[in-house]
């Protein structure tokens, strides 16, 4: 079985013809979403049929999203592409790495689940589902000082209002 790597999140349409801008998520942009790659993509397959840079921003058109509706309805979808990852240092994890571990507090009390990692510019997140609802966790070492999968965990130092609401001082 080969494993499955994230490649890029789908942005918003990009004019008429069903193009849509994708934040890549891989340093081969060029293999992962050459004409004809196929990704999965919220439970569908999605196939290449070409991309471009416009203005610094990657612009993919898939087979069969031919206009702008098709193309707002893929919005916010990772894309996920077969074969081995990009190769990570010791600090760093694949999304698939992150995804099903148990969040632990520091006395080892369980505090969620990791359900989903979000990429954003200034950190990722990490999606905890907890009694409370999703929750977001900065990744920083500050607040998740250990990161365990093979043994199917991670440690998540709480601060006030992390996991849990705060109540109002009035």
């Amino acid at each position: 079985m080969r494993d499955r790597v994230i490649v890029g999140t789908v942005g918003r349409a990009h004019g008429l013809r069903g193009q849509v801008t994708v934040r890549p998520r891989t340093d081969s942009v060029a293999v992962r979403f050459a004409p004809g790659a196929s990704l999965a993509a919220g439970g569908r397959t999605l196939v290449v049929a070409e991309h471009s840079w416009q203005q610094g921003r990657l612009v993919v058109a898939f087979v069969g999203v031919a206009d702008r509706t098709a193309a707002e309805e893929l919005r916010g979808l990772d894309l996920w592409a077969d074969g081995p990852g990009e190769a990570v240092g010791e600090e760093e994890f694949h999304d698939t790495d992150l995804i099903g571990l148990v969040a632990v507090g520091p006395t080892g009390d369980r505090l969620g689940e990791v359900v989903a990692v979000q990429h954003h510019p200034a950190q990722d997140l990490l999606v905890v589902r907890t009694l409370a609802g999703e929750r977001l966790v900065p990744f920083v070492t500050a607040l998740v000082p250990e990161v365990d999968p093979p043994s199917g965990r991670l440690v998540i130092t709480p601060i006030p209002g992390l996991l849990e609401e705060v109540p109002d001082a009035d």
